[in-house]
């Protein structure tokens, strides 16, 4: 099979547009293993076949089996990228919560907007009579440009120390990473909610107290959107899950079998530990939020193919920006 006659080359890291997989699927597409033992695995993984090397479970290799040859060694960068993935993606609740996400390859991005115009003066109804004009949609360019973010972390240790460690082992340490870098995107995240917040601040009348009222406050004020999505702290989300209006509901019981939580209003209901306070907010996940992806996740894969791991630079560059306008409330209380 073609798998085996690819030729790896450190160049496939620096291709433009595609990463090192898309380099590979482009030599050995998936679609030519239908039908066959290999066709669950993806380009790389049959690469991995081919050098015989396990980076996980209870009899996965060490470090230094990737290094067997020139070629495997091409393999290391990649899997790295990939253990580090893993822990965005296990750690990261933004695939609940935006709209859309879309890869650049460049620092700039500028949206764009839309507004819907008004209906004629006199006019009360949606219905078109015959020979009236249309409602516009108007779509523009936003002036702002949405503002990227680099979040990464620098490897230090030499291959000496990693050379007969488990790939199970290091997996979890790159996980780990991962995780630490969805908790930063995440601030960035909170960052761009906080400024386009509308902001509903009933702490002088709740004592610190959350009521049902209160949530249907931000129900209420997303209108005509639908609240989808509530976001809080672990202290509200335990005031919440407190309410007799949810404890005693079918809400409560889903929530004690599966520990997941889909309140009366409709809303799922996530914990989040970057924030803090009296505070939850609620946004229509299908319209509130878009990411930006500048390229993948960067690493010095030089240095990394010629074992020289210390101070190897791990990055992923990202933005979030507001979709449309009154799709995210703020409770204050």
């Amino acid at each position: 099979m073609n798998y085996k006659n690819i030729n790896l080359e450190k160049s496939m890291y620096k291709t433009g547009n595609k990463d090192f997989t898309a380099v590979l699927e482009s030599l050995d597409p998936s679609e030519n293993y239908k039908g066959t033992e290999l066709e669950s695995l993806d380009a790389y993984q049959r690469q991995l076949k081919r050098f015989d090397i396990k980076v996980s479970g209870p009899e996965s290799d060490i470090v230094e089996k990737f290094f067997i040859n020139a070629e495997s060694a091409i393999l290391f960068p990649e899997y790295i990228s990939r253990a580090i993935t893993q822990g965005i993606n296990w750690a990261n609740i933004l695939p609940e919560i935006i709209a859309t996400r879309i890869k650049i390859h460049g620092i700039d991005y500028r949206p764009i907007q839309s507004v819907t115009s008004d209906l004629p003066s006199g006019i009360t109804t949606n219905a078109v009579a015959e020979g009236a004009s249309l409602r516009e949609v108007n779509i523009t360019t936003d002036p702002n440009l949405v503002k990227l973010i680099k979040h990464g972390r620098t490897l230090s240790c030499s291959y000496e120390a990693l050379r007969h460690q488990n790939l199970e082992t290091l997996t979890v340490i790159l996980r780990k990473i991962g995780s630490d870098i969805a908790d930063e995107q995440f601030e960035d995240v909170l960052e761009v909610l906080e400024k386009n917040a509308f902001k509903i601040d009933v702490s002088g009348l709740s004592d610190g107290n959350l009521s049902y009222e209160n949530l249907l406050k931000i129900w209420e004020a997303l209108s005509p959107y639908q609240l989808n999505i509530m976001l809080a702290s672990t202290s509200s989300v335990r005031s919440i899950l407190a309410l007799p209006e949810i404890k005693d509901t079918v809400s409560g019981m889903n929530f004690k079998s599966t520990g997941r939580l889909i309140t009366p209003l409709g809303a799922q209901l996530i914990r989040v530990n970057l924030i803090s306070g009296n505070v939850v907010y609620g946004l229509d996940k299908n319209f509130a939020l878009q990411m930006i992806q500048s390229g993948g996740i960067l690493i010095d894969y030089d240095k990394v193919i010629d074992r020289q791991l210390e101070k190897s630079a791990i990055t992923i560059t990202t933005g979030f920006a507001k979709f449309f306008g009154n799709t995210i409330v703020k409770l204050i209380y």
